[in-house]
This record gives structure tokens, sequence and C-alpha cells, in this order.
């Protein structure tokens, strides 16, 4: 360890503090208390004049912004949030020792000595660590080819082992306290504490690949560092609780049994919750964990309410006493803002919903199933033969009664969805020109569709994805560019634009090894 007294050691154990870390930290709190307040904009603008020399205002303006393109899904939000978070990354360089920390820890010779890192210089690794793990996740998300991937993932790697040294340290017997060791501590929790947890939720057969080149993963010891980074004082403490709450209501369900601990969730919420009881993202995760509850009216969630009770029948009955259009209506006025966006899957639902507003509403023909295709429900649902039998039974009624209904200004829109989702049980059912034609007349509507306009490069990628599997892949790849770069400001476009991307990338790679296995074939 550094002699005591000296006034650069991270570890002075008496020595001078860091007043001006200890300013930017107090600082960086404060505006994350103003984005919690949904006060978006002026968070920013209060950190923004010192983003370009403190790394803990670049890093907080970066994450901020991040968090609004995870939510949004928006593809100039995610690149703004990318560009925001490599600058911070290079200014985190700018404040690192020459010789890294993960250098240096995991060097067996000439190996300094820990009170030769300032305490700026620690705080640099651990915000450097974050800011390439941040990257890393907004890189898979507008990943465009395999070259993006594994950059991706190399940064992945060295946040990985730049974490791992820090945990080392802080447990090691060396380690002493420095003035602002807890936004430190903090730190090192949530991104050991993040990869532990996600590396041991992935299958086992990627897990002992990812072994093979230094990963590993413990939940338990995940779980316990975002508990203690989350009960922390610290600036990190509100990221842990987050993806704490990420796990417990989104993660059980999605990669694991289902089997939520509620208890824990609310628990967690509850602070925030009373702190900033209109605050977007804890609003969020209550709404969440009232739908796990099974409190459907306490979710915010009406229009899938009022979506299924549109598709019982005069005579049924129809559970919860509600009525569907009065659910419909009441849609608009129930939209959360982020950063002064609504969520995509919002605004989607308040523009199917503003049919219901006139006195003589037009209602929907299918919204159940509509929205099951926009969570790609289809992909799930198609591996049951009989549940697709059902369902298409259900959207053959619907066309067969929009066929005899009169006319009005939403019958192509709605004869067009009802085609794309004939198509999609078509397809899963083995039933594969049939799928086609439907498909296909919905482009042929194209210039006659006044409203869901999606429905066009939906219609194409689908028909891309048919082909795919016939081995047409040449003919899948024009319509995936199609889809792409002739349609624009449409419903859901990003979430389109993802899947669209991952079938080229498939369709070119099946490509690809058709043609080696030709060449190889023929050189034998």
């Amino acid at each position: 360890m550094g002699q005591k007294g000296h006034k650069d050691s991270l570890y002075p154990c008496g020595g001078t503090p860091e007043s001006s870390l200890h300013e930017a930290l107090d600082q960086c709190m404060t505006a994350l208390d103003l984005f919690l307040t949904n006060q978006f904009s002026e968070a920013l603008s209060y950190l923004k004049p010192r983003t370009k020399e403190s790394m803990y205002h670049s890093l907080t303006y970066a994450t901020i912004l991040e968090m609004q393109a995870m939510m949004t899904f928006d593809p100039q939000d995610i690149l703004l949030a990318g560009n925001m978070m490599k600058e911070a990354q290079l200014l985190c360089q700018r404040h690192r020792r020459k010789s890294s920390v993960t250098d240096s820890f995991s060097s067996l010779v000439h190996r300094p000595t820990l009170g030769q890192f300032t305490e700026e210089e620690i705080h640099a690794e651990v915000c450097y660590a974050e800011c390439l793990l941040q990257r890393a996740a907004l890189t898979f998300l507008q990943d465009e080819n395999m070259v993006s991937f594994i950059k991706g993932g190399i940064k992945v790697r060295n946040s990985y082992q730049t974490y791992k040294e820090l945990d080392s340290l802080v447990q090691s017997s060396q380690y002493c306290k420095g003035e602002n060791h807890r936004h430190f501590e903090g730190g090192v929790k949530l991104g050991v504490g993040a990869f532990n947890l996600t590396l041991s939720m992935l299958p086992t057969r990627i897990l002992r690949l990812l072994e093979f080149v230094g990963f590993s993963g413990n939940k338990d010891y995940g779980l316990l560092q975002l508990e203690e980074g989350a009960s922390g004082h610290s600036f990190r403490a509100v990221l842990c609780v987050m993806l704490l709450l990420c796990y417990h209501t989104f993660l059980t369900f999605v990669l694991g049994t289902g089997n939520v601990n509620i208890e824990e969730a609310e628990k967690l919420l509850k602070p925030y919750l009373n702190r900033y009881p209109k605050g977007a993202i804890f609003l969020f995760f209550s709404g969440r964990i009232e739908v796990i509850k099974g409190n459907i009216d306490a979710a915010t969630y009406i229009y899938m309410k009022a979506a299924y009770l549109s598709m019982f029948g005069k005579e049924d009955y129809k559970p919860f006493g509600d009525d569907e259009v009065e659910l419909f209506r009441a849609v608009p006025g129930l939209k959360l803002k982020i950063a002064g966006k609504s969520l995509p899957t919002e605004k989607f639902a308040i523009r199917k919903s503003r049919r219901y507003l006139s006195s003589n509403p037009i209602s929907l023909p299918v919204p159940a199933l509509e929205m099951m295709y926009i969570w790609n429900g289809y992909a799930v649902i198609g591996k049951q033969p009989k549940l697709t039998d059902g369902i298409l039974e259900i959207i053959t009624k619907a066309e067969e009664m929009l066929e005899k209904g009169p006319e009005n200004e939403y019958s192509v829109d709605d004869e067009c969805l009802v085609k794309l989702l004939k198509g999609l049980c078509l397809k899963y059912l083995g039933r594969v020109q049939e799928a086609e034609e439907n498909f296909r007349s919905i482009s042929a509507s194209e210039k006659k569709i006044k409203y869901d306009h999606y429905l066009i490069p939906n219609a194409l990628l689908e028909l891309a994805l048919l082909f795919m599997e016939q081995g047409r892949n040449e003919e899948a790849i024009k319509l995936l560019e199609s889809a792409k770069q002739n349609y624009k400001n449409y419903s859901m476009e990003s979430r389109t634009h993802f899947r669209i991307q991952a079938a080229t990338l498939q369709a070119k790679s099946s490509l690809e090894n058709n043609r080696r296995a030709m060449v190889s074939s023929v050189s034998l």
C-alpha cells in the first residue's frame, strides 16, 4: 500500500479527499433525482455544462439517454445514446491510469501497489467498465452485421474483466476506503451483480462456451451484489434496484419458470414509489407487479382488457362487468411518457383506440390477436396445431363478417390485417401456397390502406420468412430490402426493423453456406 498521507492515494487513510469528485457525484445524484421525477430535459440540461470535463456528469448524461432509448426503441434515441456513451468512455479513458486496473492487477510481474492509484483513477476504472457494458447493450440493440455483434462481445469481455478485478480489489486485505468509497463500491456491485445474474440465466451449452473463454456466472452471488448495491446510499443504488425489478418482474417470466418473488419486488419498489409517486419508471414496474398479481385494472393494461372483451359475442357472458367501448376510450388518457416520448406499444394502443372516440364507433376486428402479432406470439402458438386451428377459425369468422358488413373508412385496413394474421396461421399449418396468397394480397392493397401502414412492411417480412423456409433466400432478401428501404414512419417501426435485420442476416448466411457447399462439391 502507498505511504500514509499521500494526497493522490485512493486509500489514503488520513490523506486529503478528492473534493471535486465528491461534488460531481452529488450533482449527478441531483440530476438522477430530476430524472426520476419525470423532469428529463431538466436533468440533461443540469448535467450538460460539465459533460466534457467530468466523467460522472458525462456517464450520467449518457445513462439517462440510454434508459430513454431502451424504453422508446427509437433508432434516433439509440444512436444518440450510443454516441454520448462513446464520448463518456473516451473521457473516462483520459482519467484512467496509463497502466489500467485490468492490466496491472492481472500482471504477476511489476504489479504496482494499490496506493499508486488515485481516487479519481480508480473511479475512472469503474466508470469505464460501465460505459463498455452500456455500449455493448446498445450495440446488440442496433446490430446491423456480425462485425458489430463481435465488437459488442469484445466490449462485454473487457468490461467483465475490469469488474472482476475491481471486485477482487474491494475484497482484498489491502483495501482501505476512500472518501467516496460507497459510490465506487456501488459501481462494482452493479457490474458484478449484473454479469453474474445475466450469465447464470443463459442455457448451459452457451454458458460452457463462455466459461471456456473466462466468463462465469453465479445467480445467488449476482442477486446478493445487486441487493447490497440497492440498499446502499450510492449513485448506482437506483440502477441496482431497476435491474432487480427487471429480474423479478420480467426475466423470471421470459427466461425462467414464472415463479416470481412478488414480496421482494414490492419491497424494492415501495420506497421509490413513496419518494417518486408519479415517476414514470416506477409506475411502469408497479403496473407490471399488478399484472403478475392478476390486478388488471390497477396495471393500465386497459387496452388489452378491452381488446379481449371486444372479441366476445353479443350473447356471451363478459367477465369483469366492463364495457369495452368505455375502456378503449380511456386508453389515450393513460399514456406514460419517457423523456417526452410515449412507449411504442402505448402509441400503438392509443392509435387503435381512437376508433372508439366517435359517437358511433367502428369496432376493431380482432384486436387481441393483432396485439399477439405485435409481440411475435404466433411463433409460439404456431408450434401447437390445435391452437393455431382455433385462432384461424376466429380469424376466418372475422373475415366473413367484414365481407358481409357495410364498407367504411377502415374496411381495407381491417381486411389486410385479417389477411396478415390468416397468412401466419396458414403458414404454421403447412398450407404454404394459401399463406403466400394472403401475404401478397396486402401489397396489392397498399395504396388503399389509410391508417395501418405497418401492415405492408410486415407482410413483406412474413412473405420473406416464408420464402426462407423454402430455401428461396435470394427472393427473400429482395423483399426484406424493400421492407426496410421503402417504408417509414409506421407503427412499431423499430421492432419491425429488428426483425428484418435478423432475417436478412439469416438469409445471407444461408446463401453463403450454400455457395460454400457448392464450391466444395465441385472441388471434390
